[in-house]
C-alpha cells in the first residue's frame, strides 16, 4: 500500500473525528482537554484497526455494531447537552460538553474510531504492513481531530453563543452517520 492510499485510508477514517471535534470546537474546550482529546482519538485510530486485526470477522461485526450503537448514543448525548445550553443562554460557552472525565473522552474517542475496526479486517486479509498503516491512520485522524478542534473553535469565536447551538446539531447529525 502506497503512502498516499495510507493516507486516504486514515482521512477517511479520521472524518468522523474531524465532524465530531468541529462540533466539540465550537462549545468551547480547554488546551488541556483538546490535547487529551487529540491524542485519545490518534490512539483509538491506531488501536481499533489493531483489535480488528486480532478479533475476526464474527465477533467484531458484533461488537462493531453494539459500539456503533453506544458511540452514536455518546454523541447524541453530547450534542443534546450542547443545544439545551445554547438554547438557555445566549452568552458564549466556554465549557466542553465531553462527559466529564477520563471515561469520557474514552468512550468518545472510541466512538469515532469504531468504523476503523472493520479495516483492521481488510488488512489482515490482505497482508499489507499493519504497523505502517494504523500508525499512518492514527496520525492522520489525530491531526483531523486537531484540524476539527481549532476551525471548530476560531469559528465558535465569530459566532458567538449560536456556535453551541451549531455544534450541537453537527453531533446530532454525526450520531446519525454512526447509526447508519
Amino acid at each position: 500500500m502506497s503512502l498516499w492510499a495510507m493516507v486516504l485510508l486514515g482521512m477517511a477514517l479520521g472524518v468522523d473525528a474531524f465532524s465530531a471535534c468541529l462540533g466539540i470546537g465550537f462549545g468551547g474546550i480547554s488546551r488541556r482537554r483538546a490535547l487529551g482529546l487529540v491524542g485519545s482519538v490518534a490512539a483509538f485510530h491506531v488501536l481499533m484497526p489493531l483489535a480488528g486485526w486480532w478479533l475476526g470477522q464474527t465477533v467484531g461485526a458484533l461488537l462493531g455494531r453494539v459500539a456503533g450503537v453506544v458511540g452514536a448514543a455518546l454523541l447524541f448525548i453530547i450534542g443534546a447537552r450542547m443545544i439545551y445550553a445554547a438554547v438557555q443562554t445566549s452568552v458564549p460557552g466556554t465549557t466542553c460538553f465531553l462527559l466529564p472525565g477520563s471515561l469520557g473522552l474514552l468512550c468518545f474517542s472510541a466512538s469515532v474510531s469504531v468504523d476503523a475496526l472493520s479495516v483492521g479486517f481488510a488488512l489482515g486479509v490482505h497482508r499489507f504492513g499493519l504497523l505502517l498503516v494504523i500508525l499512518t491512520i492514527g496520525l492522520v485522524a489525530g491531526f483531523m481531530a486537531a484540524l476539527g478542534l481549532g476551525l471548530g473553535r476560531t469559528v465558535g469565536a465569530w459566532v458567538g453563543y449560536r456556535a453551541q447551538f451549531i455544534g450541537g446539531v453537527i453531533l446530532l447529525c454525526v450520531g446519525l452517520r454512526l447509526l447508519s
